[in-house]
């Protein structure tokens, strides 16, 4: 899918171009992924595999998102931080009480929403992570990964342990650190990233950087081409050999110049939320 809009926002306008994608690939036998493409939160979760119900734990995610959403095409902090814990608990009623650990429904969650300008002051976009999906961000020719994978080989190369390299082949590469719907609390990572300029986000579920290298994710953005990027994004994933569920969620969004990131007033968000970035 694809769609374009332009929003006024305070003494901006923006250009939005949305695509997003999901295939199975070519060994699962269900699509445990989900996204939401908008209009002003865009979400990609992965449903944990081996566990009980992932593919109805990452679409309650998005079922919570976009009944809370659907009517808006800007958002705001509280609201996204109240729709993180909603889903949270939407996840959570989908384990029984007497389950075991492998029958606890959980998902990933990464995802970002444009939020309202304050008065006289800059836009701004919220993020937030839980897990192992990510965000990636295209500006200039250069991909930069915006997230920090909550897993367990990100902390090992946090400690020194292991390199990246070594951890896209460690045994554990696929273990979570965090997730939606296993605790009270999912501790998202939630940060602000300012508007303005030329903007384009990847969001990503693990199943197209298990199989696309960032080199090969920026050659294929870095391609002078009409179909949608996520399209092709998933589709290349799928031809590398696809072994996971694969969904792809890109955000291009152009504003004019009169956005002035430099001057942006203070924002909703919480000071002690902004502490959450991730880590450099």
């Amino acid at each position: 899918m694809e769609w374009n809009s332009v929003l006024a926002l305070g003494a901006a306008t923006v250009r939005l171009t949305v695509s997003a994608a999901s295939d199975v690939g070519n060994v699962r036998p269900i699509n445990e992924d989900s996204f939401l493409a908008g209009p002003s939160v865009f979400l990609v979760a992965d449903g944990m595999g081996g566990h009980a119900h992932g593919d109805r734990a990452s679409a309650a995610v998005a079922r919570v998102f976009a009944a809370r959403h659907e009517r808006e095409t800007t958002t705001n902090s509280p609201a996204v931080l109240a729709s993180i814990a909603e889903a949270n608990l939407a996840v959570r009623a989908l384990t029984p009480s007497d389950a075991q650990d492998d029958a606890i429904a959980g998902t990933t969650v990464t995802g970002i929403a444009l939020l309202e300008p304050p008065a006289g002051g800059s836009a701004n976009w919220i993020a937030f992570n839980v897990g192992d999906s990510r965000i990636y961000s295209w500006h200039a020719g250069r991909l930069e990964q915006v997230t920090v994978d909550h897993s367990a080989v990100q902390e090992l190369v946090d400690l020194g342990q292991i390199t990246r390299a070594e951890a896209e082949v460690h045994p554990e590469r696929n273990v979570v650190t965090r997730a939606m719907g296993v605790d009270d609390d999912p501790d998202a990572d939630v940060w602000l990233i300012p508007a303005g300029g030329q903007q384009l986000f990847v969001l990503c579920s693990d199943g197209l950087t298990k199989e696309l290298s960032d080199a090969r994710i920026a050659q294929i953005l870095s391609e002078s081409t009409t179909d949608p990027i996520a399209t092709r994004l998933v589709d290349a994933a799928v031809a590398a050999g696809g072994h996971d569920n694969v969904t792809v969620v890109v955000v291009q969004a152009e504003w004019d110049d009169s956005v002035q990131n430099e001057s942006a007033k203070p924002s909703l968000m919480p000071a002690f939320l902004e502490e959450t970035a991730p880590r450099k």
